[in-house]
């Protein structure tokens, strides 16, 4: 029986440490010498050097001077980074359409009247998408250009420079980064920037 088992032990250990603990620090280690801001985290500093935020999650911003993400179902009050999830509701649920009623009602109140996309009333399935798409952008441009006394034209031109092609020209659609694009407006308008500007996580 003890010369069944040793090489039962032996072989355990001997993957739990090649597999276990050698292959995970392989990968952490090239990940970090190939790929250091991916590896950590892809975050985003501002003007001071502050971290603000990542690249791939989303965080809220309600001042009329900045883009607005889409709805977030991820935690209590949405956003929560720790609470990752959607609202698993179906397409026929009376909460639902009521919220996407009262949003659609918000939304025509603040950015005016006309077509509303869908990602601005519907949330994502992580509740942390940090992207819209360039419909709903547009879509603010008039309330972000009154808020901060400039040309739509100018809040326009930062939109479009934020806005990233389908991955490899033909994977998903065009999408706008919120907080990359929020920083441009800061950086560009620092004079008009609005109270709570972006300066650290929100």
């Amino acid at each position: 029986m003890l010369s069944q088992l040793r090489p039962a032990i032996v072989s355990m250990v001997f993957f739990t440490a090649v597999l276990g603990l050698g292959y995970p620090l392989a990968v952490t280690g090239i990940a970090g010498a190939l790929f250091p801001a991916q590896a950590g985290g892809s975050l985003i500093r501002n003007a001071q050097g502050e971290i603000v935020g990542s690249e791939w999650i989303g965080q809220n911003f309600k001042d009329p001077a900045y883009l607005h993400p889409r709805p977030s179902a991820a935690g209590k009050d949405g956003y929560d980074a720790s609470s990752s999830s959607g609202s698993n509701l179906g397409p026929l649920n009376e909460d639902l359409a009521a919220r996407i009623k009262g949003d659609a009602d918000a939304l025509r109140e603040s950015d005016g009247q006309g077509p509303i996309p869908a990602d601005a009333v519907t949330a994502s399935g992580s509740g942390l998408d940090p992207h819209i798409s360039p419909e709903n952008a547009t879509r603010q441009i008039i309330r972000i250009a009154s808020a901060r006394n400039t040309a739509p034209a100018e809040v326009a031109a930062i939109i479009a420079e934020n806005t990233q092609g389908p991955t490899f020209g033909f994977l998903g659609r065009p999408r706008v980064n919120v907080l990359t694009a929020n920083l441009a407006l800061d950086a560009r308008y620092p004079k008009a920037k609005a109270k709570g500007a972006v300066s650290q996580i929100q």
